[in-house]
């Protein structure tokens, strides 16, 4: 960025460093007192000298290691009484750098930023606007309750700044000072609705982000400016965007119906049972409806598509949640493929990804399908990551490709990641309960790995043949047996427990195993750990009951080792069973019904996706991530079961088009006539003085040859007019174009140019003049006279147009029809035979000019881009005629005028060798043949500067012995 624009006001500045530097001294002089310094004062202390230094260059040198030092971390506010004397300093990148530093540390040194304050307040109406949204940082930064009235102040001037950027810091400011004052809510509100209204992409994302953290249920603020916030949407910032996109999930679905109800018809079937036969047939009456989606409910959903291809995950997570929480369901499946991309970026990205494709693979299994091969494990992945790949393929699973994945799955449970492997195991029983055909399969594999040598993976296997066990005990007596005689070996609490819990239930199948094992299991009673030990006192009540010949001295005993155990949960579970298996006279009723109680047939346990509980977050955020409602959570609303009035989101700014005219009436004759243009201008005014002169040649002739132009506008042309009508198509864009460059002159000049305008206009209709004196006299009173009428008219529109731009400010210029300037093509001109064959498809000559959508209220401004010195008689001149370019979308429109000032032909005018920086495109005009002595020619070239300010450079070359000059073109 250049010097000039860093430019300091010396006289708005004046006088600061004096007052600034007897505060900063009298604070340090306090220093001690206020306890805000280190004690260690030779820390740094080449900091605080080179600070206060008199060279510019040492400050600016102190600052930045200031600033490298915040940003490793390290504390530097000790440093704060030397820093804030440079507060009011004139150079301005030392200016920036200590604003950086004081919005880092002006809420723990709050006395000494309150010093400042004045400083601050002079900083807001600095003609920088980089100081000026510094200076409001800062300012809000100040967590001071004293200071409220100011902010407030500070960030309503700022709201209403020109610059963008200091209106988005405007919008930051609004959350810091609701946070320190929630009682300046509803002036805050005032603010927020003033900003959403802008219409500048910088400032959309922060002030939808206040909006959300001030009033959320302030939905009304939302209605006017939802279309153009849709709009805005594909150019605004990236965290801008998942702010916007998340704030419209919330307000579609409170004011759009469900795109779901076809699908949910006939899920209400079953839910209507209580229901009177009223409220069915009203229901009945609402699915006959066929749906129609709200045109603004399809907006929002075409308009984030896009955002589909955002290199910002945050984004793409964000459309994903839109489309999976308000799209219909047979369109939500384009979300896959993008959340499928993501998983190439780092682990904490995939996880929250994976996260939430595991919670949409239990509802819909065919969105992620078709990239079941995305979701295989890696070696390379943390565990986090495989055991949510591991969750997502069990939900994945099916009929289809049980096969593949259990073949997956066997290379899974070798991995030396024992969490992963046990995972693993859990998902093969997941599996095999919930695809009947492969549970046998499951159960044998299951099997197998109780003999493997890793004792975490045969405890995991026990646990999880168990509970397949549940679901077919009868047929699985030999698992049993196995299991039981590994009790020898595992050591792993969970595992040894199950196994005493099976055999307990199947004590009946296995009659002469479990008292065995009862035996074993009570020597070894007290080195066991407390859930083993709960088991095994089940094990022996369940056995006292059901073969108490055998086991009932040895339940005693067990009994009576629990009833003096450490834990209490032992002891009260040894006293229940007593009294419960073992009557007595102080045993009650429940003894008899003890067998039942103990050996009652236990539902087989469901095998369930711990994501089954979190679809009712919504996607994408914290509390979807933890499973737990966070602060600040807003749940989303049920979908409203009839819309409520769309009307509330129209915009009335065509009524405001309407109603303004050039004579201040409304036009109701010519609906379709384009909003205000230049050539209406001069055609009324160039009307209104043929009218009141049509008795001389020189305005007949110019009445005449507008006529025609307007005639051949309106395709009432003739071929006996159409050389006059390309003539006056051609002179009045030299009018325009005169009249552009010369708005800024005085009067004088611009009579002198209607004066030439007006010969010229009478000259190029012969018809039309005559050589008598009587005319030539009257031809002098009409022009007096349409000057005079032309003045009227041009400073009455002038009047009328700063009118309407004070009324139609805020409005989107999209809201008006495009504005049609005929433009006349630059070379190559067109043919004879051509021109022969558009008069024969009843098209005028004036069919090679096009009509262009181009702003006219920007000036336009010609560069030299060639001096005719340095050309030797060729002279370059170039503007930017702020039209669609038509060599390329992403290229700029350049209009070239070559002047020959030579009294000589100048022939061969070409581009010759292009150095064009990286990425930067050219599209050149064609060659030149001649241009005569004294002669200009207009020609086109399109450039692509690629977001570039680097020059575009390329050699002019003409002439036999090809001069070549070098020529430059900046983008502006």
């Amino acid at each position: 960025m250049s010097s000039n624009s860093f430019a300091y006001n010396e006289n708005s500045g004046g006088g600061e460093a004096t007052e600034l530097g007897q505060d900063a001294t009298s604070a340090i002089s306090n220093s001690g007192a206020l306890g805000l310094f280190s004690s260690d004062l030779k820390k740094n202390e080449d900091l605080k000298q080179m600070l206060e230094s008199n060279k510019d260059s040492a400050k600016l040198d102190a600052m930045k290691r200031i600033v490298g030092m915040i940003a490793k971390g390290k504390n530097a506010s000790e440093l704060f009484p030397a820093v804030v004397k440079n507060v009011a300093s004139k150079n301005i990148e030392i200016k920036k750098l200590v604003y950086v530093y004081l919005v880092r540390y002006a809420e723990e040194q709050q006395d000494l930023a309150l010093l400042s304050i004045s400083t601050f307040q002079r900083a807001l109406k600095d003609p920088n606007q980089l100081i000026r949204a510094s200076a409001l940082r800062v300012l809000s930064s100040i967590r001071v309750p004293i200071i409220v009235p100011i902010m407030m102040l500070a960030i309503k001037e700022a709201s209403a700044d020109l610059s963008p950027y200091v209106r988005k810091n405007a919008a930051h400011a609004i959350q810091k000072l609701y946070s320190l004052d929630p009682e300046q809510k509803e002036m805050l509100i005032e603010v927020i609705e003033k900003l959403l209204k802008d219409k500048s992409t910088l400032v959309a994302g922060s002030v939808v982000m206040a909006f959300e953290e001030v009033c959320p249920e302030r939905i009304d603020l939302i209605h006017k400016n939802y279309r153009k916030l849709c709009n805005l949407l594909v150019d605004v910032e990236e965290w801008g965007q998942v702010v916007i996109i998340h704030m419209l999930t919330r307000y579609a679905r409170t004011q759009f119906v469900s795109p779901w109800k076809e699908d949910d018809g006939l899920e209400d079937n079953e839910k209507n049972f209580y229901e009177s036969d009223e409220e069915q047939k009203e229901k009945a009456e609402k699915r006959k409806k066929p749906y129609t989606m709200d045109p603004d409910h399809r907006l929002l959903i075409r308009n984030t598509k896009p955002l589909l291809q955002s290199r910002n995950a945050a984004v793409v997570m964000a459309v994903a949640q839109l489309y999976w929480h308000i799209s219909p369901r047979a369109e939500a499946g384009i979300i896959s493929k993008s959340l499928v991309r993501l998983l190439r970026s780092s682990r904490e990205v995939q996880y929250i990804v994976l996260q939430n494709i595991a919670t949409m693979s239990i509802q819909r299994k065919g969105m992620f399908e078709p990239y079941l091969k995305s979701f295989y494990v890696r070696s390379t992945d943390p565990t986090m990551i495989k055991t949510l790949k591991l969750e997502i393929l069990t939900n994945l699973a099916n009929e289809a490709n049980i096969s593949t994945l259990l073949r997956e799955f066997q290379t899974y449970v070798k991995s030396q990641d024992k969490q992963f492997a046990a995972a693993t195991i859990q998902t093969i029983g997941r599996c095999a309960t919930n695809i009947l055909e492969v549970t046998d399969t499951c159960l044998n594999g299951l099997v197998c790995l109780l003999s493997n040598k890793d004792e975490i993976v045969v405890a995991e296997s026990v646990v999880v043949i168990k509970k397949l066990l549940q679901m077919q005990p009868a047929q699985h007596g030999e698992i049993i047996k196995h299991m039981a005689k590994l009790l020898d070996s595992i050591t792993v609490p969970v595992a040894r427990a199950s196994i005493l819990w099976l055999i307990g239930e199947n004590c009946e199948r296995v009659p002469k195993i479990a008292p065995d094992v009862l035996r074993k299991m009570a020597k070894s009673f007290t080195n066991e750990d407390d859930l083993v030990k709960l088991q095994i006192l089940n094990l022996g009540a369940k056995l006292y009951l059901t073969n108490s010949k055998q086991t009932k001295l040895l339940t005693q005993y067990i009994l009576n080792l629990g009833k003096y155990d450490q834990n209490y949960d032992i002891r009260d579970r040894t006293r229940f069973i007593r009294q419960l298996i073992v009557p007595n006279e102080k045993s009650g009723a429940l003894s008899k019904y003890a067998k039942k109680i103990f050996l009652a047939q236990k539902p087989a346990p469901l095998l369930e996706s711990p994501f089954k509980d979190r679809d009712h977050f919504q996607l994408g955020t914290l509390s979807h991530t933890l499973n737990t409602k966070a602060t600040g959570y807003m749940e989303l609303s049920n979908w409203p079961e009839v819309a409520p009035d769309p009307s509330v989101r129209n915009v009335e700014v065509i009524e405001l088009a309407k109603e303004w005219t050039p004579s201040g009436k409304a036009k109701k004759e010519k609906p379709a006539k384009k909003f205000y243009s230049e050539s209406e201008e001069e055609e009324d005014s160039s009307n209104s003085s043929s009218d009141s002169e049509s008795d001389s040649g020189s305005e007949s002739g110019k009445q005449g040859e507008e006529g025609d132009s307007e005639d051949s506008s309106e395709d009432s042309s003739s071929d006996s007019e159409s050389g006059s009508e390309s003539e006056a198509e051609n002179k009045k864009t030299a009018k325009r174009n005169s009249k552009s460059k010369g708005r800024g002159d005085s009067e004088d000049g611009e009579t002198e140019n209607e004066k030439s305008e007006t010969s010229d206009s009478s000259s190029g209709d012969s018809s039309s003049i005559e050589d008598s004196s009587s005319e030539s006299e009257s031809k002098s009173e009409s022009e007096s006279k349409s000057r005079k009428v032309t003045k009227e008219k041009e400073t009455k529109i002038k009047q009328d147009r700063n009118l309407v731009t004070k009324n139609v400010s805020l409005l989107d210029l999209d809201d008006f029809n495009p504005v049609s300037v005929p433009i006349a093509h630059p070379t190559p001109a067109l043919s004879p035979s051509l021109i022969a064959d558009l008069e024969g498809l009843n098209l005028s000559t004036s069919s090679s000019i096009i009509n262009v959508s181009t702003p006219v209220f920007v000036p336009m401004k010609t560069h030299v881009l060639l001096h005719r010195m340095s050309g030797k008689g060729l002279a370059a001149h170039y503007f930017f005629p702020r039209q669609p370019c038509i060599f390329g979308d992403k290229m700029v429109s350049v209009q070239v005028t070559l002047n020959n000032t030579t009294d000589q032909k100048i022939e061969n005018i070409h581009i010759g060798e292009k150095k064009l920086p990286t990425g930067m495109e050219m599209h050149v005009f064609n060659p030149i043949e001649s241009l005569e002595p004294e002669g200009s020619i207009t020609v086109s070239m399109g450039i692509d500067f690629c977001d570039s300010t680097q020059t575009a450079s390329f050699q002019l070359c003409f002439g036999t012995c090809r001069r070549k000059l070098m020529s430059k073109i900046r983008e502006k």
